[in-house]
């Protein structure tokens, strides 16, 4: 009965940790897209970046909807929380890096989240690396428990 209930708020947990992630990436994903031009030249204006500026333009926001919809797919939720945590990791780089070796880079941001300072927006995207940390390890936990509980025990 405790490893049902257990189970079962885990549950709830994965599909929150879910929904806030498609939530997440969405938004950015059209906000990003709605003002192309403008992100296009935030994005310009980072040293490290503008080298790829047509590519990262479009590549983020793509990659952002590509990986809700991940999420969405019961049977890719795994892969899709893997590349989520792959994606905030390196968000949350290039804001460390911004933090600590660039004097002014506007926030290629999309949205609310755009009003963020750059300490505040490395403490979002740790929590939701944590957020998808954790969505792995429900997933990774409820794979193992059926691999090594078994149904019916010999006798």
């Amino acid at each position: 009965m405790v490893m049902k209930i257990n189970s079962k708020y885990k549950n709830i947990l994965l599909e929150f940790i879910c929904f806030l992630y498609i939530l997440l990436f969405v938004y950015a994903a059209m906000s990003k897209l709605l003002v192309f031009d403008e992100f296009k030249i935030q994005i310009g204006q980072s040293a490290m970046l503008t080298p790829f500026t047509s590519i990262v333009a479009w590549a983020i926001p793509s990659l952002e909807i590509l990986i809700a919809l991940l999420l969405i797919i019961p049977r890719f939720k795994l892969l899709g929380l893997f590349a989520a945590f792959n994606l905030m990791v390196m968000f949350t780089a290039y804001i460390f890096i911004i933090l600590n070796f660039s004097n002014d880079v506007p926030c290629s941001c999309g949205g609310v989240i755009e009003k963020l300072g750059w300490t505040e927006h490395l403490i979002f995207n740790i929590a939701f690396v944590i957020l998808a940390f954790i969505g792995i390890l429900i997933i990774n936990g409820q794979k193992n428990s059926y691999v090594t509980t078994p149904k019916y025990a010999l006798s």
